[in-house]
C-alpha cells in the first residue's frame, strides 16, 4: 500500500512537472513569436498574459492583443483571446475568442467583429514545422459592424479547413445559418422591402490544392498558394434568387486560372433590377447586359435561368471562344 501511495504521488508530482513545463513553454513561444514579429517590423502587442487549465490544459490568455502585418496592412484587436492546448499534445489548440467587439482594419477599411461562442480549433501535425492537419471555426449568433453599424449578421457559422492524404490538398467546408445585411447594406443595394430578411442558404464546398503545405511558414515567410481548385458548390439562395458555381481550374504561379466554370443563376433579371437601383449600372449598361444575359439564358432552354458552362484561359472568362470577361487572378497576400 506504501509502495502504491509512493507510486501515485510520484506520478502526480511528475505530471505537475509536465504541466508546469507545457505552459511555461506555451506561454514562451507566444512571447518569443511576438517578439520576432516585432524584428520584422510588425505591431505585436500584448497587454498581459495570464495562465491556467491545470490539470488537463494548458491555457493562456492575451489581453489587450494587436497585431499589425506592414506587408498586407491587416491588422486586428482582441481582448481577451484564449489559447487552450490540450497537456499530452500541445498542437492540438482550441483559441476562444472573445465576446467583446475584436477590431479588424485593412487598407480598404475598418470592420468590427462581435461573436458569441467564437471557437476556432487548430490541429497540428508533430514537429518544429507545426504543419496543419485541421482548422474549423463555429460560433452562434455574429455580427458584423463598420465600425458601429451593423453590416451583416448570422445566427451560425461552421467552417472547416482539413488536410488530405496529400499534405497540400486542403478540403474546404463553409455554412452560414440565416445571413442577414443590415438596413445599411439593404439601403445601399436598394434591396425591395418585401424582399427576405435573410438568405436560404449559403454554402461552399471544395478541395483546394497548394503549392506547398501549411504551416508557420505561412505566417513567417509566404502564403502558400493555390494551383488546383475543385469547386463543387458554391450556393448562395435569397428568396426568389439563386446562384451557384462549380469549377475545375488549375492555377498557374501567376495566379491565372485554366479550367472549366459551370454558372446557374434562376431570376437572374433581379440582379439587374438591383445593379440599376442602386445605382452600380446605368439603364445603357443594363439594357446592354440584359441582352448578352438573354443569350444565354436562351441556351439553357429557360429565359428566367441562366445554366452555362464557361472556359476560363488565357486571361479570359470565355463563353465557347468568345472572350467575355476577364478571369479573376487566384494569389494570396
Amino acid at each position: 500500500m506504501r509502495f502504491l501511495t509512493g507510486l501515485v504521488m510520484t506520478a502526480a508530482l511528475l505530471w505537475c512537472g509536465w504541466w508546469a513545463l507545457g505552459s511555461f513553454g506555451m506561454r514562451q513561444a507566444i512571447t518569443v513569436w511576438a517578439e520576432d514579429r516585432r524584428s520584422e517590423g510588425w505591431q505585436a502587442d500584448i497587454g498581459a498574459l495570464s495562465t491556467g487549465g491545470f490539470p488537463t490544459l494548458l491555457q493562456t490568455t492575451l489581453h489587450d492583443m494587436a497585431f499589425a502585418d506592414p506587408a498586407t496592412g491587416v491588422a486586428v484587436t482582441a481582448d481577451p483571446l484564449i489559447i487552450e492546448a490540450s497537456a499530452l499534445w500541445p498542437g492540438d489548440v482550441v483559441v476562444r475568442l472573445p465576446e467583446s467587439p475584436m477590431g479588424f482594419s485593412a487598407p480598404d477599411g475598418k470592420l468590427v467583429l462581435e461573436m458569441a461562442q467564437g471557437l476556432m480549433a487548430l490541429n497540428l501535425h508533430p514537429g518544429t514545422d507545426l504543419e496543419l492537419e485541421a482548422l474549423s471555426w463555429t460560433s452562434q449568433a455574429w455580427e458584423i459592424l463598420d465600425p458601429a453599424e451593423p453590416l451583416l449578421k448570422g445566427d451560425g457559422l461552421a467552417a472547416t479547413f482539413t488536410q488530405q492524404s496529400d499534405p497540400t490538398t486542403y478540403d474546404l467546408a463553409t455554412t452560414v445559418q440565416n445571413l442577414t445585411p443590415g438596413t445599411a447594406l439593404r439601403d445601399q443595394l436598394s434591396i425591395p422591402a418585401d424582399w427576405p430578411v435573410s438568405f436560404d442558404a449559403l454554402r461552399v464546398d471544395a478541395t483546394v490544392t497548394f503549392d506547398q503545405q501549411w504551416s508557420r511558414r505561412a505566417l513567417e515567410d509566404r502564403r502558400p498558394q493555390p494551383r488546383k481548385i475543385d469547386l463543387r458548390i458554391a450556393e448562395a439562395s435569397w428568396g426568389a434568387l439563386r446562384l451557384a458555381i462549380a469549377a475545375d481550374l488549375d492555377i498557374d504561379a501567376q495566379g491565372q486560372p485554366e479550367g472549366t466554370l459551370a454558372f446557374q443563376a434562376r431570376n437572374w433579371r433581379s440582379i439587374l433590377d438591383l445593379a440599376e437601383r442602386s445605382g452600380r449600372i446605368t439603364p445603357a449598361m443594363r439594357s446592354q447586359a440584359e441582352w448578352a444575359l438573354s443569350s444565354l439564358a436562351d441556351l439553357s432552354g429557360n429565359p428566367d435561368t441562366i445554366d452555362v458552362k464557361l472556359t476560363l484561359s488565357g486571361g479570359f472568362v470565355r463563353l465557347g471562344l468568345l472572350p467575355i470577361a476577364p478571369a479573376p487572378v487566384f494569389r494570396l497576400r
